[in-house]
């Protein structure tokens, strides 16, 4: 069994190679808190040996974005530093790639304004919202993963011992991630190799919609014409390959940003701007979201979904089974990159042009006249369970069961 920083060292170069797969020349772009630092000092190591020209780091600090929505001015989350948006933009435009490393605290900002946490995200939604249309367009590569934060394993793993719970987490990660296999590298490309055979099942039936039936939830989503089922893996506009979600278990689409009518429930919590949204449900009609209702966070999520026009519709709709590599640990990670690929999921939100034929070329105008959802966020929320069925409806109106008790009848 290799051992932990042999593990790392995998995890890093996974991240370089497959996640992003850097090529030669290439600038990498990778935000980070400082928790993740040894990690990301490895991720710099193997992209330079990969090639790439540059490795540009931005740091953050959970204790100083707390401090600041503690203490700041309200104006001050009405602003964003707009030549750090510009300068995204122009290493998009010069092909540089995007790595995000995660260590998340769920409670960040528990008991912080609500409307504080709307004004920034949505102020920072906007001033991004032109670098954001390069990875929802795969114009670029990008890539997510995650490492252990102290408040984070302790959110996942309260009753294990302290001195052990990063450790354990870490754990977990290298289990989702398949590092533990012998050659991790080729475990991911065959898994991707099954990810796609399911999608192309998905495209060769063309369903016309999609019914979710499971306690609480009773919704229709319909499918824009032209509609493409993707998986994990994706081939930016260069032709390079890359994984965005590391780990990643979804095939999924695009909805018809007008054609959702009824009430889902959430079946895991959301951690959304620091805060965690608990057993939801949302009520549609023609495809607008009419009622929210919440446990905990309901102020957080109202405004999620008044954030603009299109955060009141969706912008994905994902199928993952219940029996899968996450969610047999019976674990709520309380983030979404893990506990959306443990459970099906949707997405308020904008939509990725790449889920409909030819929509990489197409103007905004142009995909919303094909049904397609335009916002400044994107937020996956989870819906999936051991009791959740899906059907898929045909073009004729008849129904097959593609989901039955959360896990594949296909």
């Amino acid at each position: 069994m290799a051992d932990f920083q042999e593990k790392l060292e995998r995890y890093a170069s996974l991240a370089v190679q497959v996640g992003v797969n850097i090529q030669p020349g290439q600038t990498l772009v990778v935000t980070a808190p400082l928790a993740s630092a040894p990690f990301v000092r490895l991720v710099a190591k193997k992209a330079y040996e990969a090639g790439a020209k540059n490795v540009h780091i931005e740091w953050q600090d959970d204790e100083a974005t707390r401090i600041k929505y503690e203490l700041a001015p309200d104006e001050a989350f009405l602003e964003y530093p707009m030549w750090r948006a510009k300068g995204w933009e122009e290493m998009a435009e010069n092909n540089a790639a995007f790595l995000s490393v995660l260590a998340p605290n769920p409670d960040l900002l528990k008991g912080i304004d609500p409307q504080r946490i709307a004004n920034a995200n949505k102020t920072a939604g906007e001033a991004l919202k032109t670098w954001r249309t390069y990875p929802m367009t795969d114009k670029v590569s990008w890539s997510i993963v995650a490492v252990p934060s102290e408040a984070w394993a302790a959110k996942v793993l309260p009753d294990q011992d302290e001195a052990g719970r990063v450790d354990a987490l870490w754990e977990l990660i290298f289990s989702a991630t398949r590092i533990n296999r012998e050659d991790p590298v080729q475990a991911w490309k065959l898994h991707l190799e099954e990810l796609d055979k399911k999608a192309d099942q998905l495209n060769s039936k063309r369903y016309r919609a999609l019914r979710y039936h499971g306690p609480g939830t009773d919704l229709t989503i319909e499918l824009p014409e032209g509609h493409l089922w993707v998986s994990g893996g994706s081939v930016n506009v260069k032709g390079t390959s890359f994984v965005a979600n590391m780990p990643t278990e979804e095939v999924f689409t695009a909805p018809r940003k007008e054609g959702v009518n009824g009430t889902v429930r959430s079946t895991k919590p959301l951690s959304y701007g620091g805060v965690l949204i608990k057993d939801f449900a949302l009520t549609f009609e023609n495809g607008k979201i009419i009622h929210v209702e919440a446990a905990e966070g309901l102020d957080v999520l109202k405004r999620l979904v008044d954030t603009d026009e299109g955060s009141a519709y969706l912008g994905e709709v994902a199928l993952v089974p219940h029996r899968s590599p996450i969610s047999d640990t019976n674990l709520i990670f309380y983030n979404t990159l893990f506990d959306e690929n443990a459970s099906s999921h949707l997405a308020i939100g904008k939509a990725y042009a790449f889920c409909l034929e030819g929509g990489k070329e197409m103007t905004e105008e142009e995909l919303a006249a094909r049904g397609m959802n335009s916002s400044i966020v994107h937020v996956d929320f989870m819906i999936g369970s051991g009791e959740l069925s899906v059907d898929g409806v045909l073009e004729d109106g008849a129904t097959e069961a593609l989901i039955v008790n959360g896990d594949w009848a296909m």
